[in-house]
């Protein structure tokens, strides 16, 4: 059936407009890495995103709320690399951890080691200032531990590392002193400190029982 153009307009006017959502965000995440939390404005996330600074207000409620969203974000991408390497059952549990940090300093390694871990660079600047992220913060780590936990779990019950820690206490260290070696990593702009810390945690923690 044709359609006339006052037809045209009435469908046109009632479809609902994109989302800029999306956009927003992926615009945000880029900021953030670039000049953290309390440097990055709205005015500079919705100019990069190229959207009006009115469709940021539409969608957050804050710049706070923004960040938590910004903070799950990346988050997803992190499950994905914990996945990729902890799921791998083709490795023992003790090469699936090593595996891990060695895909997350490759990734490193290809933004010229200056950008590190938005979660621990969030943690370091605004979980003082807001108690919203770092409440964020708090439950994606408890969220983060948990597979690192099982696997090291794992590892102990195989006997392939020592059982003289809970599973917890471990990933919780490993997942800590990474962020550290991360941070020292930003201020040398090499993989140095990263490296040191694999070195070091595989020879002691986490060596492997013979």
């Amino acid at each position: 059936m044709a359609l006339d153009n006052n037809t045209y307009v009435r469908i046109i006017f009632l479809m609902p407009k994109p989302s800029l959502k999306d956009a927003i965000l992926d615009a945000g995440l880029k900021v953030m890495f670039r000049t953290g939390y309390h440097g990055t404005s709205v005015r500079d996330v919705t100019t990069a995103a190229g959207a009006p600074q009115g469709s940021f207000t539409n969608h957050f409620r804050s710049k706070e709320a923004f960040a938590s969203e910004v903070l799950d974000r990346y988050f997803e991408v992190t499950r994905g690399l914990v996945a990729e390497a902890l799921d791998d059952a083709s490795l023992t549990p003790r090469a699936r951890l090593r595996r891990y940090l060695d895909i997350i300093t490759g990734r490193l390694e290809a933004d010229g080691y200056g950008r590190g871990c938005l979660i621990g660079d969030l943690s370091l600047e605004a979980s003082g200032s807001s108690e919203l992220l770092r409440a964020r913060l708090g439950a994606i780590f408890a969220e983060w531990r948990s597979p690192f936990a099982a696997c090291i779990r794992d590892a102990q019950e195989s006997g392939e590392i020592a059982s003289d820690f809970e599973p917890e206490e471990l990933a919780d260290f490993l997942l800590a002193s990474w962020q550290g070696a991360i941070l020292r990593m930003k201020v040398d702009r090499n993989p140095k400190a990263l490296e040191r810390f694999k070195t070091i945690a595989f020879q002691t923690v986490f060596k492997e029982l013979t």
